[in-house]
C-alpha cells in the first residue's frame, strides 16, 4: 500500500474487518466471495490495483496502481436505496476532502465538471449487498477521454474514511441525491435491455427509479443529449 493504510484510516471506526491488497481481480468479486462465507455487515475489500475491475453491465474498469480508491464493503442488511446512497456519499466525501463539488448522473456515477470522477457498483449477494465504489485520484498517465480525477495531493485514506463515513449515516438520501442529480432536467437516452427511448429526465421517485416522461425506469445506460445531438436524430 504506497499511500493508503486502510486499517489506519478506519480505526475507530465500525469498519475495522478490512482486507487489502496490493492487486486483486477485482474487490467487488473478493468481497462477495467473503460475503458468502458469511462475512460481518461493514467488511471492507480494498486493493491499489485492479487486474479485473467491473463496471455496470460486465464493463471493465481500468486504473494504473495506486491511482484510484479502488475499495468494495459489504451491507448486511440490505440498506433502503443503496446504489443512490453509496453515490451521494462518494459526492461528499470528493467535497469534504478534494473540495471538488462532485454531481451525481444516474444511476451510478459520481461526475465532476469536466468529466467522469468515477461510479458505484451494487451487487446482491444473498442477504447482503457489496457495494463497489472506484474513484480517480491521482493519474500519472492520461485520462480515459470524458474521465476526470480528484488531483494530487488527495489522501485516499482520508477519502476511504469520509466515503463510508456517508454511507453509514446518509441522513436523507433522497433529498441529498435529487440535490446532486445532474440528470433531473436533461433531455437523455436510455438504452433498456431490449429498447432505446429519449425523453426528459423529470425526476428521481422514492424508490430510486429515474421518471422519463412519466414512465419509471429502475435501470438502464443513460446519455444527457447536448442539443446538437438531439438535432441530428
Amino acid at each position: 500500500m504506497p499511500d493508503l493504510d486502510a486499517r489506519a484510516a478506519l480505526s475507530g471506526t465500525r469498519f475495522g474487518n478490512v482486507d487489502w491488497l496490493d492487486e486483486v481481480d477485482s474487490t467487488n468479486r473478493l468481497a462477495a466471495e467473503m460475503a458468502r462465507a458469511g462475512a460481518p455487515d461493514g467488511t471492507v475489500v480494498g486493493a491499489d490495483h485492479q487486474t479485473a475491475g467491473r463496471g455496470r453491465r460486465g464493463r471493465t474498469w481500468e486504473s494504473a496502481p495506486g491511482s484510484s480508491l479502488l475499495v468494495s464493503v459489504v451491507r448486511r442488511p440490505v440498506p433502503d436505496l443503496v446504489t443512490l446512497a453509496a453515490g451521494l456519499a462518494a459526492a461528499r466525501a470528493c467535497e469534504s476532502v478534494a473540495g471538488i463539488e462532485a454531481t451525481l448522473k444516474w444511476p451510478n456515477d459520481i461526475m465532476a465538471s469536466d468529466g467522469k470522477l468515477g461510479g458505484i457498483l451494487s451487487e446482491l449477494v444473498g442477504g447482503a449487498v457489496v457495494v463497489g465504489l472506484g474513484l480517480n485520484v491521482d493519474w500519472h498517465t492520461p485520462l480515459p477521454a470524458d474521465a476526470a480525477a480528484l488531483g494530487r495531493g488527495v489522501d485516499r485514506g482520508k477519502l476511504l474514511r469520509a466515503w463510508l463515513t456517508a454511507l453509514d449515516s446518509p441522513g436523507d438520501v433522497l433529498a441529498g441525491y435529487r440535490a446532486r442529480c445532474s440528470t433531473i432536467g436533461r433531455r437523455v437516452r436510455v438504452q433498456l435491455p431490449d429498447e432505446s427511448i429519449e425523453g426528459m429526465a423529470e425526476a428521481i421517485s422514492d424508490e430510486g427509479a429515474l421518471v422519463v416522461d412519466g414512465r419509471e425506469l429502475m435501470a438502464g445506460d443513460v446519455v444527457h443529449l447536448r442539443r446538437r445531438q438531439e438535432e441530428g436524430r
